[in-house]
């Protein structure tokens, strides 16, 4: 016996892409409800070999669903999570409303998995930033084994992590740059994104470090161990697709690098290609389309006395967002929405 499943946003980037690992995953679905908003109502969007028409999201009724995935705005999501979730439909948001809520589990499959059962305080569970995501995936197993004192991680974001928008502003601004009459001012970002980069992702903050940052320190803690210390520099970069970060770990006991890269190629939802040669990595370009967190040169800090270094890729439109909401999905109903 499967679920009734409602993907709300159905006709965005991680919408679409939520749909698609749905179905890839086999997800035990027996019946599936797409919503958009009203702009969007009646557009066609494919699960599987079906192709379905969104409703609209307005007046739709969620009495008698199992679980809502949003793949909407924040503002939307304020809107319409609580009306979901007082109906009894239990909602997975992919946005950061609720992800600081300490009555919300922030989940990554991977490494708290027992957590998810704090749902019930209001049948809404977060799913958690992009570039947090990817990172405490290969955090977990190493903190397990030595206790993570301190990380510093600078990333290196693709523009889909910002929306349509941001991947249209970059390929917009590409082609204006081999025909100089075609002139594309930023829109979407606050400098041109087209071969550049730009060291600010979301809002400052009065510190001087972006929401972006703060999300990952906040996350991180949250979801592993609130006692790890973490300093982070977000760039956006014109890639479309996969986030790539430099990590940099200080631990409280030694942690040889080939220990590190045992435990990490063991570790659930990571793949490790570490070669010493030319190409011996993973790329951003590479990782697309692919569920695994990849880790690549793995080695040891000689400027600190526990450090560790690695290199760590993702497709950010599914271990940042789809992928992991359907993996929670799976687990509420391994753990709590048992049928049949």
């Amino acid at each position: 016996m499967g679920y009734k499943v409602v993907v709300v946003g159905a006709t965005g980037n991680v919408g679409r892409e939520m749909l698609n690992i749905l179905a890839e995953r086999e997800f035990p679905v027996d019946e599936l409800a797409v919503l958009a908003s009203r702009r969007s109502l009646g557009t066609e969007v494919s699960f599987g070999d079906q192709t379905l028409k969104t409703q609209d999201l307005d007046a739709f009724d969620f009495t008698g669903w199992d679980m809502a995935l949003f793949a909407v705005g924040s503002d939307a999501t304020k809107q319409y999570a609580p009306k979901a979730a007082a109906a009894g439909c239990v909602v997975i948001d992919n946005s950061s409303l609720y992800r600081y809520d300490p009555d919300v589990p922030l989940i990554v499959p991977e490494v708290n998995a027992d957590a998810v059962l704090g749902y019930s305080k209001k049948n809404i569970i977060a799913n958690p930033n992009c570039s947090t995501a990817q990172m405490v995936v290969a955090l977990k197993p190493l903190h397990d084994r030595a206790k993570i004192k301190r990380v510093v991680v600078s990333t290196y974001q693709s523009v889909s992590g910002s929306g349509k928008e941001g991947m249209d502003e970059l390929w917009d601004q590409t082609k204006a740059v081999y025909n100089p009459t075609d002139e594309v001012p930023p829109k979407k970002y606050p400098k041109q994104i087209a071969f550049n980069v730009i060291p600010h992702i979301d809002v400052f903050m009065d510190d001087g470090s972006t929401k972006e940052e703060w999300k990952m320190v906040s996350e991180t803690k949250k979801i592993v161990d609130p006692s790890i210390k973490v300093t982070a520099t977000c760039v956006r970069v014109p890639v479309f697709v996969g986030h790539g970060e430099a990590i940099n770990i200080e631990f409280e006991d030694f942690l040889d690098e080939d220990e590190a890269r045992d435990i990490l190629r063991e570790a659930p939802g990571i793949v490790v290609v570490d070669k010493r040669e030319d190409g011996g990595y993973v790329t951003p370009v590479e990782c697309v389309g692919d569920f695994a967190t990849f880790i690549s040169r793995i080695r040891q800090d000689s400027t600190i006395e526990n450090g560790l270094n690695f290199w760590c890729v993702s497709d950010n439109l599914r271990k940042g967002a789809a992928l992991n909401a359907v993996q929670i999905a799976e687990v509420l109903g391994q753990k709590a929405l048992q049928k049949g």
